[in-house]
Order: structure tokens, then sequence, then C-alpha cells
């Protein structure tokens, strides 16, 4: 009897000893949380009713205090926003042509980033890590002014160029992500129905990868024309400019700052719900 209990003992420390090694196995699996903080904005979708709810409470709130300063109050509020909202069509350019160029930039960095070949992977990483740990206004006034020592550069092509090339660092990590979001078995199917690696890319990866990133890309955008204020620092005249220029005749700072952060936060808005509705009909199709 006494064998006996010995062991059915013996069995049972190592079924108690194979529970704390599986416990202690998941354990180290389990991965800490990663908290991933972004300078864009919030995307409203529909079906996230806290951000959906917390979009329109702001963007109408917004609305009603720039119409209520510039009917309520039109002196000084309206004449301010007359001025100011002159500078939208220059903000609008640079940020269009400045996302354009960014795309093409984050395209090759992207590709470059997945290449095989080790000289462009290294490249392409170099760009990335070299451009992200500048601050974008240091690039505007090294281009502007440095280059423009060398060089004579216009402010709207200083402008486009270091916007372009300071988000086509994001843009190439934003491409990386998405073409490495694509399942590798896509890339496997398409060579063995016949394809080259090159016509398998074009033809059935780069389609979906560019589904993927087009949310990300209207994201990109609008932290863009958030950022495009910086070229007032070049005598551009944006939106911040116009208000700079205006407090340097009536010094109304107050008056004149509130003003420029309504229009920049409806603008900032208004395309942030159309990247969201993006989102739903990518979503939508599939």
């Amino acid at each position: 009897m006494e064998n006996e209990h010995k062991k059915n003992g013996f069995m049972a420390r190592p079924s108690l000893a194979s529970k704390m090694v599986s416990k202690k196995g998941e354990d180290q699996q389990k991965k800490p949380t990663q908290i991933q903080m972004t300078d864009g904005v919030l995307i409203p979708n529909k079906n996230d009713n806290h951000v959906f709810n917390s979009w329109r409470i702001t963007f109408f709130l917004a609305i009603a205090m720039l119409l209520f300063l510039t009917i309520a109050v039109p002196d000084p509020y309206r004449s301010i926003f007359l001025v100011v909202i002159k500078g939208a069509p220059t903000t609008f350019q640079v940020t269009v042509l400045a996302i354009i160029g960014a795309i093409f930039i984050g395209l090759f960095a992207g590709l470059g980033a997945v290449s095989k070949s080790r000289v462009v992977n290294m490249i392409s990483g170099v760009y990335v890590e070299f451009i992200r740990g500048i601050p974008l206004l240091v690039q505007l006034i090294f281009i502007y002014y440095a280059m423009g020592r060398l060089f004579r550069i216009e402010g709207m092509l200083a402008a486009v160029a270091a916007l372009s090339i300071c988000f086509g660092a994001y843009m190439g990590e934003i491409v990386r992500a998405g073409i490495q979001a694509i399942p590798k078995g896509q890339m496997e199917a398409a060579i063995a129905l016949g394809l080259s690696r090159g016509q398998a890319f074009r033809h059935v990866i780069l389609p979906q990868t560019i589904k993927v990133v087009l949310p990300a890309i209207g994201n990109e955008f609008i932290s863009m024309l958030k950022d495009s204020s910086l070229v007032s620092t070049i005598a551009l005249s944006d939106i911040l400019r116009k208000g700079r220029e205006y407090i340097s005749r009536t010094f109304l700072s107050l008056e004149t700052m509130l003003v420029v952060a309504l229009v920049y936060l409806v603008i900032t808005l208004m395309l942030s719900r159309l990247v969201g509705i993006l989102e739903e009909r990518l979503h939508k199709n599939g």
C-alpha cells in the first residue's frame, strides 16, 4: 500500500510540475503591452460612438463659435476672418503638392525597406531614421536659408520640398507596414500561377497594399496640413502668416489667434471626417 501511495505521489508530482512548467511557459510567451502614440487626429467612424460623438460636438461647437464671433462681434472678428481665410489657398496648395511628393518618396522608401538587397534596404533605413530624427522646422529652415546660400530657392519650393522629404519618411514606414500586412501566400500563389516576382508585386501585392494604406495616408494628409503652418516662418502667406501680419498691424493677438485656431480646427475636423468616410467605404467593400 505504501508503495502504491509513493507511486501515486510520484505520479502526482510530475503532473503538478508539468502544470507549473506550462504556466511558466505561457507567462514567458506573453509580451508586454505596447502603447503607441501619434500626432495624427482621431478619425471619426460611426462604428466608434465615443470618437464620432466627440467629433460632432467639437465640429459644431467650433462652427458655432466662429459664426457667433463673426456675426455678433464683427469688429474685429469679421475683418480678422476675412484676412486669415485668404491664406487658405496657399495652405492647401502647399499641403496637396507636398503629400504627392511624400507619397512618391514614401513608395520608394517602403519598397526599399522590404527589398532583399541589403544595400537598398540599408539606404532606405538610414533615410527614414535620419529624417525622422530631425524636426520639420529645422529641415525647412535648412532648405530655405542654408541651402538658399548656394541655390536660389523660392519659398513655395522650399516648403513643398521640406514637407515632402519629412513626411516621405513616415510614408515609407506606412508603405512598408502595408506590404508586410499582405499574407506571404499571396506572392507564392501568384508565382505558382506563372507570374514573375515583379508582375506579382505590381498586379497582386501593390493593389492590396494601396487599399490598406489609404486611411493612414489620409491621416498623414491632415497632419501635414497642420504642420504646414510652419511655412509661415519663410514668409509664405498661409493662414498663420496672414494672422501674424494682421497682429503686426493691429496688435490684436488674442482675437487673431483665436480665429486662426478655429479656422484650422474646422478644416482639420472636416478632413478627418472625410477620411473616416473613406475608411467606412473601404471596410464595407471588403
